[in-house]
């Protein structure tokens, strides 16, 4: 497979260069190893797994490194957390200055960077245990499927949302180019994004993803969670997949087939800790009792959603009651994914007033709020920006930037005096 340039790289090299840790985590199958290989390839690189001591790391964690000096790219590390201490304890060691007192010498110890590259894709395990144990020594990266970017080959320097963010006024006066991914929005949402399903012929699109429910899904909650009745946990994640850019109902999702709120609390928590599943939090500003508390949830691949769903073919995407829904929670991901290439990020919100009033994602940044409303439609109008406006009356003492209606449109358009059109796939 031709390796494809992942907007993730640079912000990976700039993290190698100051932490002695960098933790890279993700979904299976979104492209970790590949990645490192491509941006390390001088590095030792071991990969664990769930049923073999590899090297003896999990036995004697110590001499395994010993074996294993940095720098050294530790794959699916869930596999082997005993190694976590001991890599503290490396990573500590450092040289202190000659004549430097005890503190001056732990503020030293670790400052070299670029030790360690930890990866897993249960959050769980690795989030918890790297965090609790390498604090300030370890910095955290999250990698998701491909971005339209990567799959267009096209990596901007700096790409539409960056640029949206840091001056929106200017962003949405000018004329951004769109990326040629030789795709519709059809066969985006039915692919999905994972790296293996964009280079696969159509024919066999179907079969990967049920093997990656099969091989990957359910091994990783097999290790996570006590699931009593499997036939029932495959329903319970159909289910979700049908309900990808909803507000997250617990109830609703335990009645639905016959299990707990509890139950169903606890396996939407699986599916969030192995990167299956994101939910987006609700706003709620200084009107508290007047805005849903409820987050909104999403699959976080589509193709795997269209899967789920018995979908066959792109072409039956259209006129599909999921395509609003799948095309929301494709664009939503890929926010996500620009998002984690920024030093700093936006929070990103969703809001709505139970008068009505509904905006799909407001991203938050330096006190600016950015309201975006996503449509799958090629002609969007004055009333698909009426939440926007809505928040807008809504929080008037709110920084408000001009807002953004992401749809399949060919150019940039002005629908309102503070409400644009903005193509889906802008560079």
């Amino acid at each position: 497979m031709k390796y494809k340039a992942r907007a993730l790289a640079a912000k990976l090299h700039r993290l190698l260069g100051r932490f002695a840790v960098v933790v890279v985590c993700g979904a299976r199958q979104v492209g970790k190893s590949t990645l490192l290989r491509h941006e390390l390839p001088g590095w030792d690189a071991v990969e664990f797994d769930p049923a073999v001591d590899v090297g003896n790391a999990r036995r004697d964690p110590d001499l395994f490194l010993d074996n294993h000096p940095a720098p050294l790219i530790l794959d699916e590390i869930q596999y082997a957390p005993e190694l976590i201490a001991a890599i503290k304890r490396r990573v500590d060691r450092g040289a202190p200055t000659a004549g430097a007192g005890p503190k001056a010498a732990r503020r030293t110890a670790g400052r070299r960077p670029g030790q360690y590259v930890l990866t897993g894709s249960q959050q769980w395990s690795v989030l918890k245990s790297a965090s609790e144990s390498l604090a300030g020594r370890a910095a955290f990266l999250d990698l998701e499927g491909f971005c339209l970017a990567e799959i267009a080959q096209a990596v901007p320097r700096a790409h539409w949302l960056q640029r949206y963010l840091d001056a929106p006024e200017k962003f949405v006066a000018s004329q951004p180019g769109r990326l040629a991914a030789g795709r519709t929005v059809y066969e985006h949402l039915w692919r999905g994004f994972l790296p293996e399903a964009d280079v696969l012929e159509e024919d066999f699109i179907a079969d990967f993803h049920r093997a990656y429910v099969r091989t990957y899904i359910e091994r990783d909650v097999r290790l996570l969670t006590d699931v009593g009745d499997w036939q029932q946990f495959g329903r319970f994640v159909r289910l979700v997949a049908a309900l990808t850019g909803q507000e997250v109902n617990h109830s609703q999702l335990g009645r639905e087939i016959g299990i707990t709120p509890q139950t169903a609390n606890r396996w939407l928590a699986t599916l969030r800790g192995t990167f299956q599943w994101f939910e987006v939090p609700a706003y709620s500003g200084n009107t508290i009792k007047r805005i849903s508390a409820k987050p909104k949830g999403y699959l976080a691949d589509t193709g795997l959603a269209c899967s789920l769903q018995a979908v066959s073919t792109p072409r039956t995407l259209s006129g599909h009651p999921l395509a609003g829904p799948l095309f929301e929670s494709a664009v939503v991901a890929e926010i996500r994914k620009l998002a984690g290439t920024l030093s700093t990020p936006p929070n990103l919100y969703h809001w709505r007033s139970h008068g009505g009033g509904e905006v799909d994602l407001v991203l938050e940044r330096d006190h600016r709020f950015h309201p975006i409303e996503v449509k799958l439609t090629s002609h969007p109008t004055l009333r698909d920006a009426r939440g926007i406006e809505a928040f807008r009356q809504t929080y008037p003492k709110l920084d408000v930037a001009p807002g953004l209606v992401i749809a399949p449109v060919q150019r940039i358009e002005r629908l309102s005096e503070t409400a644009y059109a903005l193509p889906w796939d802008c560079r």
